[in-house]
């Protein structure tokens, strides 16, 4: 069942997408080669607790760490490890902030050093696919349109989306009705009314959209070991208007291409 929120609901949500917003802009400091993943998750982690929030996702379901870091072929729910960036990587991280009873939820994937022209056309692809999900997410549209949007804009460039994985609803509970694919028919799936609040999150491979998980039970990667990319926002519907409540504003002040 969806759950629809108040404007001062949405506020809440809000005051922790500030919070994430800040801590991804923190993380992104330290994201360059030779640092381990173990301590971007520290530097996350220490930030959250220290502006009055809990990370959303240690201890979700058994899930160990602040971020889900993902390299290279991983797709998402990656492990902070000792492994340490090298130049021509890609690196997703994911994070929530759970704050006053709300959660938010956002991605980034950052180049590291030199990538392939191949794989840096996949991250302004994916993160161009988020934009426009975000511009069909409008009241009176159906879920199905935004995923439709996304498929078509990067099939039409040749990658493919991870269909086993989709964004969703959240508020009170870090995942909550309704589910939204980066894939589907247009006119299709639930209304898009006033108040729901929803993560949108284009997973999109080089390769085939197959995917595998790894025996840890959580790390998804390719099945052909080529790159994923990942971007994701958290949005509110309202009549008048779509609101973005996370930021990626703070990484992109922090981290230089």
């Amino acid at each position: 069942m969806i759950k629809y929120k108040t404007s001062e609901e949405v506020q809440l949500i809000k005051e922790s997408a500030d919070i994430l917003a800040k801590a991804h802009g923190e993380v992104a400091k330290y994201v360059k080669e030779g640092v381990k993943t173990s301590f971007l998750d520290k530097i996350a982690e220490e930030f959250i607790r220290d502006h009055d929030g809990v990370p959303s996702f240690k201890g979700y379901n058994g899930f160990p760490a602040s971020l889900c870091i993902s390299v290279n072929e991983v797709v998402v729910h990656g492990f902070p490890s000792e492994y340490e960036l090298k130049d021509g990587d890609i690196i997703s991280i994911d994070c929530g902030v759970f704050h006053q009873g709300f959660h938010s939820d956002s991605a980034y994937t950052y180049p590291i050093g030199e990538v392939s022209p191949a794989v840096k056309a996949l991250l302004k692809a994916t993160k161009d696919s988020l934009y426009l999900g975000i511009q069909h997410a409008v009241f009176g549209n159906r879920i199905g349109d935004i995923g439709n949007s996304i498929q078509k804009f990067v099939e039409a460039k040749g990658y493919t989306v991870v269909r086993e994985l989709v964004g969703h609803g959240l508020g009170k509970s870090l995942h909550e009705a309704p589910e939204v694919p980066n894939y589907g028919k247009k006119g299709s799936g639930p209304l898009l009314k006033e108040g729901m609040v929803i993560a949108i999150e284009p997973m999109i491979n080089l390769g085939t959209r197959n995917i595998v998980q790894e025996r840890d039970g959580w790390t998804i990667r390719t099945a052909d070991r080529k790159p994923s990319a990942h971007y994701e926002h958290t949005v509110a519907i309202f009549e008048d208007r779509t609101e973005v409540l996370t930021s990626h504003k703070y990484i992109e002040e922090n981290f230089k291409f």
